[in-house]
């Protein structure tokens, strides 16, 4: 996967084709990508300890990898050219 948590991304298919976001989780086994701010779902919670409500509530769903183009990396990674010397055999003089 070419696709790095802190990525800018654009959305290729689907329901926000276009939006941009940052990737905020990567799932390289199901080669899925939760981007901040898409593909936002409703999820029912009942009430329990770390939320003593419950309801409804918003969350980002995953995206396939294959759905989003990667527009800025986080990091980019220089490239270092490494420079090979040539080494030549001295041949023995012959008698």
């Amino acid at each position: 996967m070419k696709v790095r948590v802190g990525d800018k991304v654009r959305i290729l298919a689907g329901k926000d084709r276009g939006k941009e976001g940052k990737v905020i989780l990567t799932l390289k086994k199901k080669d899925k990508v939760v981007v901040e701010g898409i593909n936002i779902v409703k999820k029912h919670m009942k009430p329990n300890q770390m939320n003593e409500t419950g309801g409804i509530l918003s969350v980002e769903a995953p995206i396939h990898v294959s759905n989003v183009k990667v527009i800025e990396a986080k990091d980019k990674a220089e490239t270092k050219k490494t420079t090979t010397k040539k080494s030549t055999k001295k041949e023995v003089g012959e008698k």
